[in-house]
């Protein structure tokens, strides 16, 4: 481990900000409602959820934004150029109304501010599935919006998802490292999966998070303090001047 970390990659939903069981149901709510007049909640739904799932086993043939777009507005029989205004009104005006099912975590903040003052290039590593709209809110609601990240990973950048590896290697690929040289902090099995290209990894525990036994042990364990205290520590060699 020792003189190798130089970038960090930080999840975001459940570990820089806290995120309720509301949060889901209620997006899946808001966004129905804005096309309610032209089919049901519960088809758009579906069909919402139907071009996410080919979304999410993009294999890099296109971004995801691409791919949800090309399976999506079919299924929904509405052009995009129809539905896409109602979509980009509803994150301008309802999508910030779900801030209130998101947890402010003050310790985030601190960490994300030591990693950017200890040298490191940091990137926002959270899972692509949403436009960047929506990933910028949540940076936002996080109090972190404002630090210049390496990268923010979108479905308009990205070209795959988490857990498929190649999210990681392409977004290795985007800020020029190799996995050995990157630590991943997040609280699912589908940050830690990162492990598997070499990439060292932090679990940040809770209460109700377990990793399930075919995903590699974490190189570390412990809460966004605990993070604190490795990165002040010694043990990754902050990169500090290292160019």
């Amino acid at each position: 481990m020792k003189d190798t970390i130089r970038a960090i990659f930080f999840d975001l939903d459940g570990t820089l900000l806290g995120q309720k069981d509301a949060f889901l149901p209620n997006y899946f709510q808001g966004l129905a409602a804005c096309v309610a007049h032209i089919m049901p909640p519960d088809e758009f739904i579906n069909h919402l959820l139907q071009a996410s799932n080919v979304m999410m086993a993009n294999d890099g043939r296109a971004t995801n934004k691409e791919l949800f777009s090309a399976a999506f507005y079919p299924l929904a029989g509405h052009s995009r150029q129809e539905l896409e205004p109602l979509f980009i009104e509803f994150y301008a005006d309802g999508y910030p109304k779900l801030q209130k099912y998101t947890g402010y975590k003050p310790e985030a903040r601190r960490v994300v501010q030591q990693a950017f003052d200890l040298g490191y290039d940091v990137v926002i590593a959270t899972n692509p599935l949403f436009p960047a709209t929506a990933i910028e809110q949540r940076l936002e609601w996080a109090g972190i919006a404002d630090f210049p990240y390496r990268l923010v990973t979108t479905y308009e950048n990205s070209r795959a998802c988490k857990p498929n590896l190649l999210y990681y290697e392409q977004t290795l690929e985007s800020i020029g490292h190799r996995a050995e040289a990157c630590l991943m902090i997040g609280d699912e099995d589908g940050d830690m999966v990162a492990a598997r290209l070499g990439c060292a990894t932090f679990f940040v525990s809770g209460p109700a998070m377990e990793l399930d036994s075919t995903t590699p042990e974490p190189t570390y364990r412990g809460t966004l303090a605990d993070l604190e205290a490795l990165l002040k520590s010694d043990a990754l060699s902050p990169p500090k001047g290292w160019e």
